[in-house]
C-alpha cells in the first residue's frame, strides 16, 4: 500500500530542486502523488476497504493544498509540475 524506500528516493531526486531538498512543495506533491496511485491501485482489489478510503481523501486533500499554494506562489513551476505528473488530462 504505501511507497518503498527506494521508490521514495526515486521520487526525491526526481523533483528536488538542490542537493538536500526534500521538503519542498515540488517533492511533497510528487511524493503524495506517488502514495495516491499506490492506494488507487489497491482499492481495485479492495473495494470495502473504508479506512483506507478515508486516508486517500486525507492524502487527496494534503495535496490539492499544497497545490493550491504552489499555484498562488508561482503559476509556471504549479504548470510544470501538473504537466509532469500528469495530473490534469
Amino acid at each position: 500500500m504505501s511507497i518503498t524506500k527506494t521508490r521514495k528516493k526515486e521520487v526525491i531526486q526526481k523533483f528536488k530542486t538542490h542537493d538536500k531538498d526534500t521538503g519542498s512543495s515540488f517533492v511533497q506533491i510528487a511524493v503524495l502523488t506517488e502514495r495516491i496511485n499506490n492506494l488507487g491501485s489497491h482499492f481495485k482489489s479492495h473495494t470495502k476497504d473504508n479506512h483506507s478510503r478515508r486516508g486517500l481523501l486525507m492524502l487527496v486533500s494534503q495535496r490539492r493544498k499544497l497545490l493550491d499554494f504552489l499555484k498562488r506562489e508561482d503559476q509556471d513551476a504549479y504548470y510544470k509540475l501538473i504537466d509532469q505528473l500528469s495530473l490534469r488530462k
